[in-house]
């Protein structure tokens, strides 16, 4: 089938499942454990006009698009982690309305926490810039090494974290989950019919994704943070100067992915939007057919209830 316009979608992994977003909706397929497939269906409602306008303004639309997405998402993964308590239960539990938490479910939802639009992002800002001033600042006073050596500590740290929570369970089946979100949408910018097979075929990895942004996110600070207006001389000052400038680094760095993604099919530019890819290694995994599955269902009833908003 020959490759067709389409709309960007985007989505999200979620526990044991997958959510898309559409213009008018937002959709949420999960496995329960009787291996039916239950829905989670929301429309986005009217945005205020100032949002709209804010949307369209580079650098500031990145970090209005990124609130806004997690407070939705958050509806999702909700729906997602109690529909996981609800089949984790047992009988006894179930009838008195009681969930079973369990220490991969805790951190299922750290990892959604401490990887989230506000939390995250101010932990991996700050501890990268105070390990660093505490391990060199005696070294030298090249501010410019300062900042690269910080921006390799904020990814190995990243790194590191991914590595160890992609080894409970939960998160690895969650990031089989995000792999069978990229396969869809990749199936579907290709004009493919969504068969699972046909998805299957496609790569697990996505330039729009999340994942590209966090990498971006370090890479654009440590180029912002190096201009001299920005020096400090104590180590609180630094961390606090990355804080302020957070907005501006998100900003930015949504930007860059943006173009990364325009670039995506160009000749060596491509080669740009590598970094998200590579760091997407550890956040996505080769999902089951099952899991394509469901994620193919989440996709098609999103496009379904799109298409009764706006019929052809």
């Amino acid at each position: 089938m020959a490759k067709q316009p389409f709309t960007a979608y985007g989505g999200q992994a979620v526990i044991e499942g997958v959510m898309f977003a559409g213009r008018n909706v937002n959709v949420t397929a999960v496995r329960r454990k009787n291996q039916e497939i239950a829905f989670y269906e929301v429309p986005r409602g009217s945005t205020p006009n100032i949002v709209k306008w804010l949307k369209k303004i580079p650098f500031v639309r990145g970090v209005v698009g990124l609130i806004e997405s997690a407070a939705k998402g958050s509806q999702h993964l909700n729906f997602s982690a109690e529909a996981y308590a609800e089949d984790e239960a047992s009988p006894e539990e179930a009838a008195k309305g009681k969930e079973k938490w369990s220490l991969s479910m805790i951190l299922g939802v750290a990892v959604v926490g401490v990887l989230s639009f506000v939390f995250g992002k101010l932990i991996f800002t700050s501890v990268p810039a105070f390990l660093e001033s505490l391990l060199f600042e005696w070294a030298f006073d090249n501010k410019v090494l300062h900042n690269l050596l910080e921006g390799v500590i904020k990814i190995a740290l990243l790194l590191f974290y991914l590595w160890m929570i992609a080894k409970t369970p939960l998160i690895k089946r969650l990031f089989q989950y995000h792999g069978a979100e990229h396969k869809v949408i990749s199936a579907y910018e290709a004009g493919l019919e969504l068969t699972i097979e046909n998805v299957q075929k496609q790569s697990r990895l996505h330039y729009r994704c999340g994942s590209s942004f966090i990498i971006f996110t370090v890479i654009v600070g440590v180029v912002i943070y190096s201009f001299p207006i920005f020096n400090w001389d104590t180590i609180w000052e630094r961390i606090w100067i990355r804080i302020v400038l957070l907005p501006v680094v998100l900003g930015v760095s949504y930007e860059v992915l943006k173009v990364t993604n325009a670039l995506r099919n160009v000749p060596v530019l491509r080669y740009l939007g590598y970094p998200g890819l590579w760091l997407q290694l550890l956040t996505t995994k080769e999902p089951t057919d099952d899991q394509v599955a469901v994620s193919i269902a989440s996709f098609n009833r999103m496009r379904e209830l799109e298409r009764q908003y706006n019929p052809v």
